[in-house]
C-alpha cells in the first residue's frame, strides 16, 4: 500500500504542466477498439485507470504500446471475449467498454463497474439508451450481458432524463455503429465529450452537435485508425491552480484551456485571487491573506464542476468570512470534510451542504483519501498545514493525477510517496 508525507509550510513557486485530460483518455481507450486499424492518441495520462485499462485491452487480445504520453492501440485481432470481472471492475470508466463492444460486435459482458463511492451513480440512462437503440439488456451475477441477437442497433431518438456525461459518451459510442439516424437530446456539453467525438468522427463517425445539448450521429459501416492529441486535464489544472492560491508565491500553471474552467475562475476572481490569463497558461499571484469567503453549487457543465468542489475546498478555508458550498451532482460528495476538520478546520457538512468558517490555520494530521478528488483536496490541505501530513489512500489520488509528486516537488513542496505494510496499521 502507498500513502503521501507531506511536509507543510513551503511555498510553491515556478511552472507546472498540465498532463491530458483523465476524463477523456478513459473513454478515448475503449472508443479506440471501434476502429479496426491501429489508432494513436497523444497527450495520455500516465495514471492508473490508464494502466487499468490497458490490461482490460490485452485480455481483448488488443495489441498497445505506451510510452512517453502517446499510447497505440491495434485492434486488428481483438477478441470480443465476456469479461464478467476482475480487471474490468477496478475502474468505473470500463462502462464504455459496453457502448464500444455493442457498436462494433453488436454484442458484449461487461462486468459492472467500480471507482470512486461518491454514492448512487446509476446505469438507467446507460442501459436505457442502448435499449432504445435495439439491444436487450440482463444483469447476470453481477455483469451486463448485451445483445443484438445479430441484428444490430437501429437509430433512434433517446431524451436523456438527467444530464449525464457517462450515459451521453456510451450511447455516442454504440449509436456511431448503427443503422441510420440517432439524437441525443438534453445531452451533456462537457468538453471531453466534444474530445471523444472528435476522434470518432477522424475513425469514420458522423457526429455532429457535440458541445450543445442536442447531439446527431448517423451511423456508419466500419470504422478505421486514426491519430488525436488529446485535451488537457481541466481537472488537474483547477486543482494546481487552487494549490497555487493557497500557497504560492507566483506559480504559472502552462497547458491549460481557460475557457474550460471558467465558472471555477470565476469563483477565485470573486474570492479575491489574482490571476493572469493567456492563450495556453495562468499565472496565479501569491496569496496576499485578503480573500473573502463565496458560496459555490456545482452544476453540469458549463456549471461549477463537481470534480473541483474538494480541490477548492481547502483554499476556502484560507479566505475571511463563513461560505457554503453544494454539490448538485454527487450531494454525497463529503467525505474530505472530517479529514479538514481533523486538521482543525472550521468546517462541516450537514446532508449534502459544506459550511465553513475562516481564515483558518490547519495543522498535519494523520487522514485518509476516500476518493480521486477529496485525495487532491487533502493533499493541497497537508501542503497549507504546519506540520506532517500522513495521507492515506494515496491509490485514490494516482488513479488521476498524472507524477503528482514529481510536479509539486518542482514548485517547491515536501511531499513523499511511501510504501508501508497495510498489516500493520489499525
Amino acid at each position: 500500500m502507498e500513502k503521501f508525507i507531506i511536509k507543510g509550510g513551503n511555498p510553491l513557486k515556478g511552472e507546472i504542466t498540465v498532463s491530458g485530460a483523465k476524463n477523456s483518455a478513459v473513454a478515448l481507450i475503449p472508443a479506440a477498439i471501434m476502429a479496426d486499424s491501429p489508432v494513436v492518441i497523444e497527450g495520455v495520462p500516465e495514471i492508473d485507470d490508464v494502466f487499468a485499462l490497458i490490461e482490460i485491452l490485452k485480455d481483448f487480445n488488443v495489441d498497445v504500446d505506451f510510452n512517453d504520453h502517446v499510447m497505440r492501440i491495434d485492434p486488428s485481432n481483438m477478441e470480443n471475449i465476456p469479461m464478467p470481472d476482475g480487471k474490468i471492475q477496478s475502474l468505473r470508466a470500463s462502462y464504455y467498454f459496453m457502448g464500444a463492444l455493442l457498436g462494433k460486435y453488436g454484442e458484449g459482458v461487461v462486468g459492472l463497474p467500480g471507482g470512486c463511492n461518491l454514492g448512487p451513480r446509476p446505469m438507467d440512462l446507460h442501459l436505457k439508451g442502448f435499449e432504445a437503440l435495439g439491444a436487450e439488456v440482463s444483469n447476470e451475477l453481477g455483469a451486463m450481458h448485451l445483445t443484438t441477437n445479430g441484428n444490430g442497433l437501429t437509430g433512434t431518438e433517446i431524451y436523456l432524463d438527467v444530464v449525464s456525461v457517462g450515459a451521453t459518451i456510451n450511447i455516442m459510442l454504440a449509436a456511431s455503429r448503427a443503422k441510420g439516424i440517432t439524437v441525443i437530446e438534453n445531452a451533456a456539453r462537457e468538453p471531453e465529450i466534444i474530445d471523444i467525438a472528435m476522434l470518432l468522427n477522424k475513425m469514420g463517425a458522423k457526429i455532429k452537435g457535440v458541445g450543445t445539448s442536442t447531439i446527431r450521429i448517423e451511423g456508419v459501416d466500419e470504422m478505421y485508425g486514426a491519430s488525436h492529441q488529446q485535451i488537457p486535464d481541466r481537472i488537474e489544472a483547477g486543482t494546481y491552480i487552487a494549490a497555487a492560491a493557497a500557497v504560492g508565491q507566483g506559480v504559472t500553471v502552462k497547458n491549460v484551456i481557460a475557457e474550460h474552467i471558467e465558472s471555477f475562475l470565476a469563483k477565485l476572481r470573486e474570492m479575491g485571487v489574482k490571476m493572469d490569463i493567456s492563450d495556453d497558461a495562468i499565472y496565479i499571484h501569491p496569496n496576499d491573506g485578503q480573500l473573502k469567503a463565496v458560496d459555490i453549487k456545482t452544476a453540469p457543465y458549463p456549471g461549477f464542476a463537481t470534480d473541483l468542489q474538494q480541490p477548492i475546498t481547502p483554499l476556502l478555508l484560507t479566505a475571511n468570512g463563513n461560505g457554503k458550498l453544494v454539490d448538485t451532482i454527487y450531494p454525497k460528495r463529503v467525505k474530505h470534510v472530517p479529514e479538514l476538520a481533523r486538521m482543525g478546520a472550521n468546517i462541516e457538512a450537514q446532508n449534502d451542504q459544506i459550511t465553513y468558517n475562516g481564515p483558518n490555520q490547519l495543522t498535519g494530521a494523520t487522514v485518509t483519501a476516500s476518493d480521486l478528488r477529496a485525495g487532491a483536496g487533502l493533499v493541497i490541505a497537508g501542503l497549507m498545514a504546519e506540520g506532517e501530513t500522513e495521507l492515506y489512500g494515496a491509490g485514490n489520488i494516482l488513479r488521476g493525477y498524472d507524477h503528482i509528486v514529481e510536479k509539486l516537488s518542482a514548485l517547491g513542496a515536501d511531499i513523499q510517496l511511501v510504501q508501508y505494510d497495510y498489516s500493520t496499521v489499525n
